[in-house]
C-alpha cells in the first residue's frame, strides 16, 4: 500500500471547499491502494474559447490529484509537500461530459516524489498524460 493515511472520499471532497477544486467541481471518486481518482466537468468553467477543454484545466486536475496523493503518503504532522514541476501532454480534445484523472506514483523518495496522472474522457479514451514532481519538506 502506497498511502499512509486513507481518508474517506467525503473528507477529501470537503477539504477542497472554497478553493479552485470546488470552483471547477473536481470530485474525488476513488482511493485505491496505489492510486487516487477524480472527475471534472467539461463546461463553461473549464473550456477555452474554441469550446474545448482548456489545457490548463487538465493541469489543475492533474496537480490536484498529484498533490493530494503525495500528501497521503507522508506524516503531515512533521512534513508537507509542494509541487516542483508539472507537465502535460494533451492527446485528444474533449468538448463535453466529464473527464476522469487517475494518479499513480512513479517514484516515492524521501525528498521527492513523481506522480503520473492520466486523464480520460467518458469513452475511456486517453486525453492527457501529466507528470508532477513533488518536494517533501520537513516542517520547522
Amino acid at each position: 500500500m502506497v498511502f499512509k493515511t486513507k481518508p474517506s472520499l467525503q473528507q477529501l471532497n470537503q477539504s477542497g471547499q472554497n478553493t479552485m477544486v470546488s470552483h471547477l467541481d473536481i470530485v474525488f471518486t476513488e482511493i485505491g491502494d496505489d492510486f487516487i481518482s477524480a472527475t471534472m466537468p467539461v463546461d463553461s468553467r473549464t473550456k477555452q474559447p474554441m469550446g474545448l477543454l482548456h489545457g490548463g484545466a487538465n493541469v489543475v486536475l492533474a496537480e490536484t490529484l498529484g498533490s493530494v496523493a503525495a500528501s497521503l503518503t507522508i506524516d503531515l504532522k512533521s512534513q508537507t509537500c509542494v509541487g516542483l514541476e508539472i507537465n502535460a501532454n494533451h492527446l485528444k480534445s474533449v468538448r463535453s461530459g466529464r473527464v476522469k484523472g487517475i494518479a499513480k506514483a512513479i517514484h516515492l523518495g524521501k525528498s521527492t516524489q513523481v506522480w503520473e496522472i492520466k486523464i480520460y474522457n467518458e469513452q475511456e479514451a486517453l486525453c492527457c498524460v501529466s507528470r508532477i514532481t513533488m518536494a517533501i519538506l520537513d516542517k520547522k
